[in-house]
């Protein structure tokens, strides 16, 4: 037990050590990220991962899942959970002619669980917000310069940096027998950094007589953010046991200002201040979940964003002037399915204790790229949760799972993304609250 604990103590330690890491670094790649806040996180843990996120639904007393916090009231009376998880990922970005690879390293959450007092569970931890990551450049036919016979090109190149990160603290209550509720406050915060150069090029050398632009936009950004959830659980017999879950997200604005330098090579530079440059959206999500004699769990969830009604930071193409805007947004839709599939969690075999896990999940896009709508999402996933068995802890649990995400564009001009991931978790189960007696 004091080496277990010994254990859990130097991997907090080292969350501790890695989170202000984390805070400078990114998970995406994605040209996409250049837009709105970036690439949105999913939020999911480990052991949801391989059913692509599924969890408004989903309760169990030895998981922390807080896509809803309603779950947290089944927390184990005898255990503190602690959840870490990484994720390697290749990304594959194609424009039909060219295409590149790209390869990320990130750690996904780290969060914890453990009960107050009966039917009433505690749940803390980080998780990415979204992320902002890419570096590309883009060249365009000008003309010809019939003096030299050069071909006169303009040449665009894009640079992003940044994310937003979430802490939070969140509690699940059963105020009577089937019925939970529960609450996620967090605290975000991140920047972001994004460049724009452009610049005139005769032939293979730079104009020394074209007015080249240059534009640098940051923000800071911290605010709060509130969810909320419900689960009501449906018994139909000793076997079966149905759950139906809702969230619900309180959208408002973010008071932080976003600024702008423009830069040209015939004038000086200039800075313009937007106040009040961003938005959190309302959100709502439904899910159900069927479980069968502790073996089988099959579910669904829908989740949506009314990310249309929020603001983002623009220059505006008729006064040039840099305000909070809105019409840079799209409301998004996520539908996940899953399934969980355990043979005998009581068996002495160790295959016959494996999860073995299957998921799917489709996204409509949240931004506008350019005035047309970003990519839909494809994702199909699959994995395990593998037991760990040995003298000291037989309760844990080290979740694999495999993603493939196809980012399908809304015109053939904009970029098709495929994604290959591997993520995993590790469910530390301690019997910390375990009371022992001597007779």
């Amino acid at each position: 037990m004091k080496s277990s604990r010994k254990i859990l103590y130097s991997l907090l330690l080292a969350g501790a050590q890695i989170l202000p890491a984390t805070a400078q670094t990114n998970g995406t790649n994605s040209p996409y990220s250049r837009f709105g806040l970036g690439m949105l996180d999913d939020q999911s843990q480990g052991f949801n991962k391989a059913m692509s996120g599924l969890g408004i639904g989903l309760h169990a007393g030895n998981r922390v899942n807080m896509l809803n916090p309603a779950s947290y009231s089944k927390a184990d009376s005898l255990t503190f959970i602690f959840d870490v998880g990484m994720s390697l990922q290749n990304g594959n970005f194609s424009d039909g002619s060219t295409s590149v690879n790209a390869h990320n390293t990130s750690l996904d959450y780290v969060n914890a669980l453990f009960r107050i007092r009966k039917h009433l569970g505690f749940s803390f931890g980080f998780v990415p917000y979204s992320s902002i990551g890419y570096n590309f450049t883009t060249s365009q036919h000008v003309g010809t310069d019939y003096v030299s016979g050069n071909t006169i090109t303009n040449q665009s190149t894009y640079y992003g940096d940044g994310g937003i990160h979430q802490l939070y603290a969140g509690i699940g209550w059963e105020p009577f027998r089937n019925f939970s509720i529960g609450a996620n406050v967090s605290y975000l915060w991140g920047n972001y950094y994004h460049t724009v150069s452009q610049t005139l090029y005769n032939g293979s050398s730079a104009d020394a007589n074209a007015n080249n632009l240059y534009r640098q936009f940051n923000a800071d950004i911290t605010t709060y953010k509130v969810d909320l959830g419900v689960q009501y659980d449906i018994p139909i017999n000793k076997k079966n046991l149905l759950t139906i879950g809702a969230i619900a997200g309180i959208g408002h604005k973010i008071n932080n200002s976003a600024t702008v330098l423009t830069h040209t090579t015939n004038s000086d530079s200039t800075t313009q201040v937007a106040p009040n440059a961003f938005q959190l959206p309302y959100s709502f999500g439904v899910g159900i979940n069927w479980k069968y004699n502790n073996q089988w769990s099959v579910g669904a969830d829908v989740h949506h964003e009314k990310w249309a009604d929020c603001v983002m930071p623009a220059i505006d193409d008729q006064t040039s002037v840099y305000a909070a805007q809105k019409g840079q947004f799209l409301n998004r839709t996520k539908a996940v399915i899953g399934a969980e599939f355990v043979p005998n969690r009581e068996s002495r075999r160790y295959l016959q204790r494996v999860e073995y896990k299957i998921g799917a999940s489709y996204s409509t896009p949240y931004v506008k790229v350019n005035g047309q709508d970003g990519p839909r999402e494809y994702g199909i996933t699959a994995g395990f949760g593998l037991p760990i068995t040995n003298n000291i802890n037989n309760r844990s649990v080290v979740n694999v799972s495999f993603q493939w995400l196809h980012c399908s564009p809304s015109a053939t001009s904009m970029i098709t993304e495929n994604y290959l991931r591997l993520n995993v978790g590790i469910t530390f189960n301690e019997k910390w609250f375990m009371k022992w007696k001597i007779n």
